[in-house]
């Protein structure tokens, strides 16, 4: 079953359709024809083993007639040939919980193929299939996204709208933020599956350099330059970074 980014955070009621053998209703699933019942195995007198003898030892095998059944039938449904079980397509009503995730299978108990000669349904396993959202990316129950802001915000600091799965949330980005720091917003993520509480949403934000700058914009950001020199050489490397480097 193919799922909606959202449609797997929130749960979803779904329709299915489903191509699965169902109990004959002219024979209810016996095999044989109405008003005829299925008669008893002789190879087996309906126990549905047999018994060989080798040696000191006695070992029972699943009678080779009725395949286990015990009864055999004489005078089959017309209907289903005496399967008692004929393929049908249905439109099964799958309820989808809030949180699952991509690969995620669900049974639904006695939604399966009919048993052989009136025996129980099985169960029915769905795998779900969620779509990538846009701009979204889940981990767990958490969800992170990347937002883009000017120099100009991340310099002097500013209050910007970032989407959650609910809605817009007011996140305030301070004074000298660097390109790549992420919040964290709590409770804005994935609901727990079958349980209680939801992840966290994490917002990286990245400095935009624009790629073509006005006459003007050139003139502010060079006398800005001016008061704010950089001395553009390479920075020592760490000791945790070289550490880092001996197991790669």
């Amino acid at each position: 079953m193919h799922l909606g980014f959202e449609e797997a955070v929130f749960g979803v009621d779904k329709e299915v359709n489903v191509r699965r053998h169902e109990a004959c209703d002219a024979c209810r699933g016996l095999g044989s024809a109405p008003g005829k019942a299925p008669a008893a195995c002789k190879t087996c007198n309906g126990r549905g083993q047999v018994r060989y003898q080798q040696g000191f030892f006695s070992i029972a095998r699943t009678c080779p007639t009725c395949q286990g059944a015990g009864s055999v039938v004489s005078d089959p449904c017309p209907k289903c040939k005496g399967e008692g079980r004929l393929m049908r397509e249905r439109v099964v009503e799958a309820k989808v919980p809030a949180g699952v995730e991509d690969g995620t299978r669900i049974r639904f108990n006695g939604l399966g193929e009919a048993g052989a000669f009136g025996g129980p349904a099985g169960d029915l396993y769905i795998v779900l299939h969620v779509k990538e959202h846009a701009f979204f990316e889940r981990e767990g129950n958490d969800i992170h996204c990347v937002v883009p802001v000017s120099f100009s915000q991340a310099a002097i600091g500013t209050e910007i709208m970032v989407p959650t799965l609910e809605g817009e949330h007011k996140l305030k980005v301070p004074e000298g933020t660097q390109s790549g720091t992420s919040f964290r917003i709590r409770n804005k993520g994935v609901p727990v599956l079958n349980g209680h509480g939801k992840g966290d949403l994490y917002v990286e934000v990245r400095i935009q350099t624009p790629s073509k700058l006005s006459k003007r914009q050139k003139e502010l950001l060079t006398e800005l330059g001016s008061l704010s020199p950089v001395e553009n050489k390479p920075e020592h490397r760490t000791l945790l970074g070289r550490v880092k480097d001996m197991f790669v």
